[in-house]
């Protein structure tokens, strides 16, 4: 199996974002060197299994999602953190109607 470490690399960073954390908090939080985390995410860098599963470990998600960009197992807090993070980006139409979508969902009590 071939690893595609500008995939690899742009999952981390994605990750690291929608956690609102910066490349330095990480590189703490993980034990890495300063500048590592920014060499893994442009794929400068190739990082062992020890420090995929460190940063799996900081970024609370899984080796499979960083490198195959599946997501088994996804926790409601991550859908919560991903429609949060998306929204700050709408405008104000778009706030009303996906409200608008979100009661209609609630609605069919599915």
């Amino acid at each position: 199996m071939y690893v595609d470490y500008k995939e690899l690399g742009k999952r981390i960073a994605a990750r690291r974002r929608e956690l609102g954390l910066k490349q330095s908090q990480v590189n703490e939080m993980a034990g890495l060197s300063d500048k590592y985390l920014s060499n893994i995410e442009r794929a400068t860098s190739v990082l062992s299994v020890d420090v995929l599963m460190r940063l799996c470990s900081v970024l609370d998600t899984t080796p499979d999602h960083l490198l195959l960009g599946t997501t088994a197992n996804v926790s409601p807090k991550d859908y919560q953190k991903n429609i949060i993070s998306k929204t700050e980006a709408m405008s104000q139409e778009q706030l009303k109607l996906l409200m608008s979508l979100l009661d209609w969902i609630i609605s069919m009590k599915l």
